[in-house]
């Protein structure tokens, strides 16, 4: 029986502990920090781990608990290195390393990344000047974007469709240290019109497993208005991506991936997230990587998955990943219920009414915990732990507190079915968008 420890807080750390939960071969699953959702999963334990920056907190829990595996949810622990750590430590622990992971850490890394090896994306320029920036934005006009060059929670990139508003952001990042050291440098991005789209795959440094694709919307308002969020819901899988499209992601975007990092002396390992921009003719362009999976699009990717996802990670550990996996034909959608004032801000200790029982009968409904807590830790970040799953007060303790994720026949009926839960939940300020999965249900073939 094996023991898996999954580093997060958020949704996609709920949906990964219950999927591995699910695993006949799996014991226990220990989730850090986790939240008021990973704490009442079947065969999951909440921990704290005060970590280090060499962190040796994660390797002792391992050392000292038999963990076989090691699964990093976010991006801060990978960029930070962890995943060199462990495998020093002789833990096995599944992403990127800091160098790889530079992908996502790194905007300016990533395009020189992909014009070195020829892989498609947009025009860019960096800067840390704010002249020199505003001239460049002058020169090229609006709409254009501009991303702060470091990790900023999926929101350090505004489409400025004016060149006010575009002077206005590289006055936030350069100047107002909005993104803090983050947007000490900016990307300054030409404007790429189109449909986008999410592919993620697993790769153990030479073999790639592409998972279902998906669609996610940045937006916090409906019909894609308002400002960029870390998302507000997601479906799977995105009609945009055709067998044929898909084909060329493969050969133009994450085969280059795998063959750049492994020449420059670094093979990538674990989740890569690409993050797409879809032409009118079908042409892909790289408008972002993720060195992890997606979230929200962790949640209705694996609803379809019925493969293992401990077996696959053991796999990608050993380097055998198989080149396919198991998906339910049926798809999926998760709407994304946010606190009062996300993205720019959040409210905690807001009392949450109206979730359904966390292990109900019916497989086709899944509300994935992210940022909540319960009632008397809601302030304490570090304490979210197991011990206290018999309050049964839920409270609000982040941004985007759940996602409420449905399974069925239809894109349509996925999203009215995840509405319909989504209607019964309440809180202070809670915001959702009625609206996810619109560009797949517009589409006449869905």
């Amino acid at each position: 029986m094996m023991n898996v420890l999954i580093l997060g807080s958020g949704g996609r750390e709920h949906a990964l502990a219950w999927q591995c939960a699910k695993d006949n071969n799996v014991k226990n699953v220990y989730v850090a920090p986790g939240n008021a959702g990973t704490a009442l999963e079947s065969k999951c334990q909440n921990i704290t781990l005060r970590d280090s920056p060499n962190h040796s907190a994660v390797i002792e829990f391992c050392q000292n608990n038999a963990i076989d595996m090691v699964i990093v949810g976010p991006e801060a622990p990978l960029v930070a290195g962890i995943i060199d750590a462990c495998r020093a430590a002789g833990v096995a622990a599944w992403g990127p390393t800091a160098y790889c992971a530079q992908l996502e850490g790194s905007k300016t890394f990533a395009k020189e990344f992909m014009a070195d090896n020829n892989i498609p994306t947009a025009a860019y320029q960096g800067f840390s000047d704010v002249t020199k920036a505003k001239a460049y934005v002058d020169e090229q006009g609006a709409p254009i974007v501009i991303k702060a060059d470091g990790l900023a929670a999926g929101k350090g990139v505004i489409v400025a469709e004016t060149l006010e508003q575009a002077h206005a952001a590289i006055d936030d990042m350069l100047a107002g240290n909005k993104f803090g050291e983050a947007g000490n440098r900016v990307v300054i991005e030409q404007f790429l019109a189109g449909e986008e789209a999410s592919f993620i795959c697993m790769i153990d440094g030479d073999n790639i497993l592409p998972m279902a694709t998906s669609q996610d919307h940045k937006r916090a308002y409906e019909s894609d208005t308002g400002p960029n969020t870390g998302g507000m819901g997601a479906y799977s899988p995105a009609p945009v991506v055709t067998q044929a499209i898909h084909d060329k992601v493969i050969a133009q975007v994450i085969q280059p991936v795998v063959d750049g990092m492994k020449a420059a002396g670094h093979p990538y390992t674990g989740y890569l997230y690409a993050g797409l921009m879809i032409d009118e003719s079908g042409e892909p362009f790289v408008i972002e990587f993720n060195c992890r999976f997606g979230d929200p699009e962790t949640q209705p990717i694996l609803m379809r998955l019925q493969s293992s996802m401990v077996d696959l990670v053991a796999k990608g550990l050993q380097g055998a990943l198989p080149s396919e996996a198991q998906w339910d034909s049926r798809p999926a959608l998760g709407i994304v219920v946010a606190s009062k004032g996300y993205p720019e801000s959040s409210s905690k200790g807001d009392v949450i009414s109206g979730l359904p029982e966390l292990d109900s009968s019916d497989n086709t409904i899944k509300v994935f915990h992210a940022g909540t807590a319960f009632a008397n830790f809601a302030n304490d970040k570090t304490d979210h732990s197991n011990t206290h799953k018999d309050e049964k007060e839920i409270v609000t303790n982040g941004g985007r507190v759940l996602c409420v994720t449905a399974l069925a026949d239809s894109i349509l009926e996925a999203q009215q079915a995840a509405l319909a839960v989504t209607g019964a939940i309440s809180f202070e300020g809670a915001q959702y968008r009625r609206d996810i999965g619109h560009h797949a249900i517009d589409r006449s073939d869905i």
